[in-house]
């Protein structure tokens, strides 16, 4: 578990964290959502004690990752993928690794094998595209077999094959019950990949909740109803306590009711309609109303 409590960070007098508090939990992954100079990754360096806190502290399952014994075994991370010794091997790269923390050959073979780098790990790294590097920082994160995982940008340069196979693999790393932080600007990705959702701003939390929530909450999915009657069903949806509202085309929306509840009080009341249809929002529109339209 990752528990970040009161976490600050300025900049001289740029705020870059602002008394941030969220708890990162075991066997769910944790998507980690911001516009672009968010704090997002000022925060997860933070947590490897990459960067000392102004303000507040952060703990891994209890303690501060700098008390941790051999770490890599407790925490695997993903920050910058390429930063790597170019004229290295992956597998070379990785016994380094390996050897400070008293990790065996065996594993330094079965990660190489988990990320599909076991036919390229005797290259240099120098040559490696930006897919085969992230395989790689990914192995490295993994190497140790940790509990708690932090992926900054995991999905950067893999192609959607990559993407599919590192989805089902952050998924079962969290089914196995280990503590998994995922940041990522591809909202599409992190509907399919994250359960809970923690979301920043100008370096303030803004959203701790599920994605569920946070799209039902933040994004307006309502149903919309063609009708030759719309006075006639306005008042019937009212009359319900139903948020009513006009679409495009004099279409009624009702809001925070599911088609199904509009389809018996249509029914109900005698009411004709042409068309009923729910339109459920994304999570991309749930973010960025939220954020003001922000670019991640």
């Amino acid at each position: 578990m990752i528990e970040v409590d009161g976490l600050s960070k300025r900049y001289g007098g740029t705020v870059a964290v602002d008394d941030l508090s969220f708890t990162v939990r075991p066997g769910r992954v944790t998507g980690f959502l911001g516009p672009n100079g968010a704090g997002k990754s000022t925060t997860m360096r933070m947590m490897l004690d990459l960067d000392r806190p102004s303000g507040g502290r952060v703990r891994i399952d209890g303690r501060r990752y700098r008390d941790l014994d051999r770490p890599l075994l407790r925490v695997g991370a993903l920050l910058e993928a390429r930063s790597t010794h170019g004229g290295r091997s992956a597998r070379q790269h990785l016994r380094w690794l390996a050897r400070t923390n008293g990790i065996g050959e065996a594993r330094v073979r079965a990660v190489l094998d988990q990320v599909g780098l076991a036919d390229t790990g005797h290259r240099r790294t120098k040559g490696f595209s930006l897919g085969m590097g992230q395989r790689l920082g990914l192995a490295a994160a993994l190497l140790g077999d940790p509990p708690v995982l932090l992926l900054d940008e995991p999905v950067n340069g893999l192609d959607p094959e990559g993407i599919v196979w590192l989805r089902a693999l952050v998924r079962g790393l969290a089914a196995e019950g280990r503590t998994v932080l995922v940041s990522s600007h591809l909202m599409s990705e992190m509907a399919l990949t994250a359960e809970h959702l923690v979301v920043i701003a100008h370096g303030r939390l803004l959203a701790d909740t599920t994605v569920d929530e946070f799209v039902a909450e933040y994004a307006g999915s309502h149903v919309r109803i063609t009708t030759p009657s719309p006075e006639r069903l306005r008042a019937v949806l009212t009359s319900a306590g139903i948020r009513v509202g006009e679409g495009d085309g004099g279409v009624i929306e009702a809001h925070g009711v599911g088609a199904d509840r509009v389809g018996e009080l249509v029914a109900a009341n005698g009411v004709v309609v042409h068309e009923i249809g729910a339109r459920t929002a994304s999570l991309e529109e749930a973010f960025m109303r939220l954020t003001g339209g922000e670019r991640t």
